[in-house]
């Protein structure tokens, strides 16, 4: 084997062991919260030493940050996948907005829960208003300027767009909270179904009752 083929090989481990520990944090975040989770804790669960953890991200604050990193990560590559798929008029990319956030919980409870926890525990909050602030504002962009096109496209003329938008985000938004402190609760359509009733409020022709 070249020197290239072992670093490559030796680069896919250390990914490998990264990702392991990450997905470990996710995990005991979302189990037990985030105050009992240590550099020594995700360790002992890997059956590892706290040295590798260390090695790999030199801090718990280094380890939050890259934790969060990967959630932003995760949620924008599914956004691309279903907001901006191709040929989709902007008032079908409005609905997958609504619906890339009940996809993206219902498929992964510990991630949203982890980002949830993070968000609302003083220690976490500013790393991830830093982290994760700039994409939630772009996403709310996003579909600020998706419903002026729906507004410019039908012909709506006294629709509020921009708190449209922000209402739309603070649906989901609380419905990730209720989530998250409500586990055992039945899977519910209740986002989409509201979402979908204040668009057709707002503009009848372009969100008729299917």
């Amino acid at each position: 084997m070249t020197k290239t083929g072992r670093q490559d090989r030796r680069h896919l481990r250390g990914q490998a062991s990264a990702q392991r520990i990450i997905d470990t944090t996710i995990r005991l975040i979302a189990e037990e919260g985030i105050a009992g989770v240590t550099m020594q804790r995700i360790a002992r669960e890997i059956g590892s030493s706290n040295a590798l953890v260390v090695f790999h991200f030199g801090s718990k604050e280094k380890l939050f940050r890259a934790v969060l990193e990967y959630l932003n990560e995760q949620f924008a590559r599914l956004w691309e996948e279903t907001v901006n798929a191709p040929d989709l008029s902007a008032a079908e990319r409005v609905v997958a907005s609504i619906d890339c956030a009940r996809h993206f919980r219902y498929r992964h409870p510990d991630w949203v829960s982890v980002w949830v926890l993070f968000g609302s525990d003083r220690q976490t909050m500013q790393l991830d208003r830093l982290i994760s602030l700039p994409s939630d504002k772009a996403y709310l962009a996003q579909s600020r300027a998706l419903l002026a096109e729906v507004a410019r496209d039908g012909g709506y003329e006294n629709v509020d767009t921009d708190t449209l938008a922000e209402g739309l985000n603070y649906l989901v938004q609380g419905a990730w909270y209720w989530d998250t402190f409500n586990p055992d609760m039945a899977r519910s359509d209740a986002l989409h179904k509201t979402a979908l009733a204040l668009l057709r409020q707002a503009f009848p022709k372009s969100f008729a009752a299917s």
